[in-house]
C-alpha cells in the first residue's frame, strides 16, 4: 500500500504537499529498497525527536515471515532518501550489511534516547545530522 492509498484525509488527491511534506502515517508500511531495487524491508514506525522537532529514526522491519522472526532496525532518517518515482524509501546499503546492523526484537526495544546507542546506530549507517538538512528528505 502506498501513501496515496493510505491517504485518509485526501491530502494527496491533488498536487498535495508531497514530496517535500508528507503525513508520517502515509509512510508506514512503505517498502525500503537499496540502490539495486532489492527490498530491504518496510517501515513499521517513525520516531520523532521531541526536543528538536525532527524525525530521528525510521523503524525498519527485515526478515521473518508474517511478523515471526523479523528483526527491527532503527535507521537514521537522514540515511534514507525518498524515491518519488517508485514511491518508496531508499537506503543505500547492501542486504548483508543490514543483516549485521544493530537491531532489536519487537518485544525488547532499546533506549533510543541513550547517546551511546544513538552514536552506535548513526555510525553504523554513516548518518550524521547536518544542521541545515536534518531530515535529508
Amino acid at each position: 500500500m502506498n501513501d496515496e492509498q493510505r491517504d485518509t484525509y485526501g491530502m494527496y488527491k491533488s498536487a498535495g504537499p508531497g514530496p517535500r511534506l508528507m503525513g508520517a502515517d502515509t509512510l508506514l508500511g512503505d517498502d525500503v529498497c537499496n540502490a539495486r531495487g532489492e527490498v530491504l524491508g518496510d517501515i513499521k514506525e517513525i520516531m520523532l525527536d521531541m526536543n528538536t522537532g525532527t524525525v530521528a529514526y525510521a523503524v525498519l522491519s527485515f526478515g521473518g515471515l508474517m511478523g515471526i522472526g523479523e528483526k527491527l532496525f532503527a535507521v537514521p532518517w537522514n540515511a534514507l532518501k525518498l524515491d518519488t518515482l517508485n514511491k518508496r524509501l531508499e537506503l543505500d546499503i547492501d542486504k548483508s550489511v543490514l543483516e549485521n546492523a544493530p537491531g532489536f526484537d519487537k518485544d525488547d526495544w532499546p533506549d533510543m534516547a541513550n547517546p551511546d546507542w544513538m552514536a552506535q546506530v548513526n555510525n553504523y549507517y554513516r548518518a550524521y545530522q547536518h544542521p541545515a538538512n536534518p531530515t535529508r528528505m
